[in-house]
């Protein structure tokens, strides 16, 4: 028992005067663990997403600046001095089509009822053709008379002339005196000329009836037919057919003051009429010799010959080549539109965009002419217009003329 007790007391003074013994369960330690791997895992969390939104900060920065930088650069365009080249001068206009001579055909006689009308509109005929023809059964009994009245006179003509020549076979002998052969001469001659009256009154009844037919003065077309069989005609009736000499069109093209001043007679055109891609060769034979007070705009005739597309009424478009003329040239690219017309970009001697308004003329595989608003020495904008405005700033990169 005694030593059995100092053991006890040995081993209780050992466990209290030790400091660092802990006695611990294997349960409490795994849940100590876990709460530090806990730990671990959460602050590894949050420095990450601390890294992450510094980087996107970073790059936030990075992006918002370089509108600046980029708005402070000052871009750079293509520009070309195009000079002046040697091109056709190629005018431009526009104007209805209609017949070079219009001719209207009426009926030249008195008149009466269309028994026969023997074309149509878009009939071909040649010159002294009868186009239509009048009733002519009164005219026809007139002219029967006649040529009766001038049998009856020729009877009476031949009576007196056998007169004559008896009273001059008397007068020989002595029975006839002088006053009675004068007489019978008198009575012959009136008779001849009693025959001539019928035969012109006769003449007259014929051309009456000749004109009863309605007849083609020239050799032509046929655009109007404005009669029909029945219809009771005059010479106050108007044009019962309208005829194209020859066939031959024209075109009236309206034409500025501009260029009707470089438009001559003979200089050679094509037209187009709306409708056909087609052209059609003709020439200028007609150039107004006035100008239009309201519209500032002259005529040209132009004239074509008939083709199936020029329809008299109808609208073309014709390209009148007035030779040549030297003039600046630009791609398609370089020229611009508003409601406020043609225009370029040219950039000046401040390397400034400049707003230049331009006249166009022809428009070819080879570029625009440009026949106003540009010498040729100016920088011209090749392309990018729509990208500038007036007034800023640009680097001018130039570029070969073509």
């Amino acid at each position: 028992m005694g030593h059995v007790g100092q053991d006890r007391m040995n081993r209780e003074t050992s466990i209290h005067s030790s400091d660092t013994l802990v006695v611990v369960d294997g349960s409490r330690r795994r849940r100590q663990l876990v709460i530090v791997g806990a730990i671990a895992a959460l602050v590894l969390f949050v420095v990450g997403l601390g890294f992450l939104t510094s980087q996107r900060s970073n790059s936030n920065g990075a992006a918002g600046s370089a509108p600046g930088a980029s708005a402070g650069q000052i871009p750079s365009v293509s520009v070309v001095v195009p000079g002046t080249s040697q091109v056709s001068r190629v005018i431009t206009a526009s104007g209805p089509l209609g017949a070079k001579r219009d001719q209207p055909i009426g009926i030249p006689g008195q008149g009466g009822r269309v028994v026969r009308v023997l074309v149509d509109a878009g009939s071909w005929v040649r010159a002294g053709q009868v186009l239509a023809i009048v009733d002519r059964s009164v005219q026809a009994q007139q002219a029967a008379q006649l040529a009766a009245q001038i049998q009856a006179a020729r009877a009476q003509a031949a009576l007196a002339q056998s007169d004559y020549d008896r009273a001059i076979a008397l007068q020989g002998r002595g029975f006839i005196s002088k006053a009675e052969i004068d007489a019978k001469k008198a009575a012959r001659d009136a008779a001849y000329a009693q025959v001539r009256v019928a035969q012109a009154q006769l003449g007259a009844t014929r051309a009456q009836i000749n004109q009863l037919n309605v007849i083609a003065p020239t050799g032509g077309l046929i655009l109007a037919r404005n009669v029909e069989v029945g219809q009771i005609v005059s010479p106050g009736s108007g044009a019962l057919f309208r005829l194209a000499e020859g066939g031959q069109m024209e075109m009236r093209a309206q034409l500025a003051q501009q260029d009707l001043a470089n438009v001559h007679v003979g200089m050679p055109a094509q037209v187009i009429p709306v409708g056909s891609t087609t052209p059609v060769t003709g020439n200028v034979w007609q150039v107004a010799p006035v100008i239009d007070p309201q519209s500032r705009l002259g005529e040209v005739r132009i004239a074509v010959p008939y083709t199936p597309a020029m329809r008299p009424g109808g609208f073309a478009q014709a390209r009148i080549t007035a030779g040549t003329t030297d003039a600046p040239l630009l791609p398609q690219s370089a020229v611009l539109s508003d409601d406020k017309g043609n225009y370029v970009y040219i950039i000046n001697a401040k390397s400034e965009v400049e707003r230049r308004n331009i006249q166009v003329g022809t428009v070819s595989e080879n570029g625009v002419t440009i026949t106003g608003g540009l010498s040729g020495n100016e920088s011209v904008v090749l392309s990018a217009g729509p990208f500038l405005n007036p007034g800023q700033k640009v680097k001018p990169r130039r570029e070969a003329a073509h």
